[in-house]
């Protein structure tokens, strides 16, 4: 048997949320799927999952990797709270006053930053100090690592709303609500799927629409490689998951946009610096339980 602390999980996504109980990937007790509606409904569900849980098991320590944006700063009078977000009936809400109880180890981070550092813990960031984790599914997103812990200041990254250089002849409007044509709006499932009036998986890779959202993704990591220098950039979500191809092109297109500078030689000749995470789609979940694990060293 695995030894280490028990661990409460809450994965809280667009659409489903997974709420997890584990030591780690080879020791996960049980877990639990519900559908994502309005907060009324699901918190008090995940609620009573993690009080059924506490009844039985001594649990360290709980972690919460949500969709967002989120406040993140402890001496803001929202922290704990969901910010402006285009999840109807979310903007607002307090997630770690719904889910926490009192006098329990807690941390709360985006669902990308959760899936990072579960990533750094467990998976393809093993043993690197920097390093991006972007997430390509229903929107797109950003867990930016900077020795050891993600960034933040203002608030937490949010550079899948960067703007980037649109290809030649290419003026299709994009589908962010907040910023049109950023990265999310043009490379997002919910923007391949506006434009190709289809679903992203049911695509080639060489679909209009899948080569715009390549292009943007690449022009992202560039972004990336000259601002916060990441070892390595994983490429997970829906959009990516059985695309090794689509994710090469994006490696490729990045060295192409580099142009020589900035340790592109390197990355041409770095099979793995653009690569796709190794946890897979148990990333999310597992994202939450190395948030809870963070707490638990802080506490």
């Amino acid at each position: 048997m695995t030894e280490g602390p028990l661990i409460a999980g809450i994965e809280l996504g667009g659409t489903k949320c997974v709420a997890i109980l584990a030591r780690g990937p080879a020791a996960i007790e049980t877990e639990v799927r519900l559908p994502t509606g309005d907060p009324a409904e699901t918190l008090p569900a995940l609620r009573a999952e993690i009080d059924k849980w506490r009844a039985r098991h001594e649990i360290a320590a709980i972690g919460i990797a949500s969709f967002g944006p989120l406040s993140l700063n402890p001496d803001a009078a929202d922290f704990g709270h969901v910010a402006r977000t285009p999840k109807p009936g979310w903007a607002g809400t307090d997630l770690l006053g719904a889910l926490v109880p009192e006098a329990v180890p807690a941390r709360l981070d985006t669902d990308v930053n959760g899936a990072a550092l579960a990533e750094a813990r467990w998976g393809a960031a093993r043993g690197l100090n920097s390093f991006a984790y972007v997430t390509v599914g229903t929107g797109v997103g950003v867990g930016s690592i900077v020795n050891g812990a993600p960034v933040a200041g203002l608030g937490h990254s949010e550079a899948g709303h960067v703007l980037v250089p649109r290809q030649a002849g290419d003026d299709w409007p994009g589908v962010c609500p907040f910023h049109g044509d950023c990265v999310e709006g043009l490379a997002s499932g919910t923007a391949i799927a506006a434009a190709a009036d289809e679903r992203a998986e049911m695509l080639a890779d060489d679909h209009p629409a899948m080569r715009r959202a390549a292009a943007a993704i690449a022009a992202l990591c560039h972004n990336l490689v000259l601002t916060a220098a990441p070892e390595r950039i994983l490429i997970g979500g829906g959009v990516a998951a059985g695309r090794p191809a689509w994710v090469a092109d994006i490696r490729t297109r990045l060295v192409e946009s580099l142009n020589g500078y900035a340790g592109s030689e390197r990355i041409a000749g770095d099979e793995r610096y653009v690569c796709k995470p190794a946890l897979g789609r148990r990333a999310g979940p597992l994202g939450a339980i190395a948030l809870g694990l963070a707490a638990l060293q802080q506490h």
